[in-house]
């Protein structure tokens, strides 16, 4: 289970707590107080999951996310200050894939940053989702359909892995344009119908019976989770 870890905060009282906990279950972790720093440590080398403070002194957690999840899909776990609902939600929607308040538990986070390595690993040494016939691997930033790679450009690529990251997950228009970067400009969101078109005829060319991807009228898509 360890992996490599990378944390994102700026109080030192809370990250020594962090890297103590995370190095005494076995995790390497490398620590930095800033976001710039991080996302300069993120394109030297990557990590297994990003612990990442969403009030940072040179800019928001939030919007560091989105950065990244324009180039990567590495698991996220936000820490924050704030409790409210609409924070979480935000946090979750842009790519996030957990949310601990302040304060909290070290044992707590270990926990949850385990849960996340397991549900993204598959099970596996590497870095890894599972779904029906797909499988992620999402260091290499690649996809497996039945066992066999399937070529997909870049955007094809984010729109089905934030799909088969959470099966059963209705992903509006506007969320799935932030996954490929595009902003949040409506405009746009008719790009997202003819991407979905494109990924359903090539899956289609490959296996005639996959229904992967599900429309959800007036409300977005999602992957299927009964398989």
């Amino acid at each position: 289970m360890p992996g490599s870890l990378l944390l994102i905060e700026d109080e030192p009282g809370i990250a020594e707590s962090i890297l103590y906990a995370m190095r005494s279950d076995g995790f390497t972790i490398a620590w930095h107080a800033t976001g710039a720093a991080g996302m300069a440590a993120l394109a030297r080398s990557a990590v297994d999951l990003v612990i990442l403070d969403v009030g940072l002194p040179d800019g928001n957690g939030f919007d560091l996310c989105r950065e990244l999840r324009r180039t990567s899909s590495v698991p996220v776990l936000f820490l924050t200050a704030r409790s409210g609902e609409v924070d979480r939600v935000v946090g979750l929607e842009i790519g996030g894939d957990d949310y601990v308040v302040k304060p909290f538990s070290p044992r707590e986070l270990v926990a949850r940053v385990r849960a996340i390595l397991r549900r993204t690993r598959g099970g596996s040494d590497q870095t890894t989702a599972q779904c029906g016939p797909f499988q992620l691997d999402e260091r290499r930033q690649a996809m497996r359909f039945h066992g066999q790679p399937l070529p997909l450009s870049p955007s094809q690529y984010r729109l089905l892995a934030a799909l088969v990251r959470r099966p059963g997950w209705v992903f509006s228009r506007g969320q799935l344009l932030d996954v490929l970067g595009e902003g949040d400009d409506p405009s746009l969101e008719r790009t997202i119908d003819s991407h979905i078109k494109d990924l359903r005829l090539r899956l289609h060319a490959l296996d005639p019976t996959c229904d992967a991807i599900v429309t959800h009228r007036g409300a977005g898509y999602a992957m299927r989770e009964d398989w």
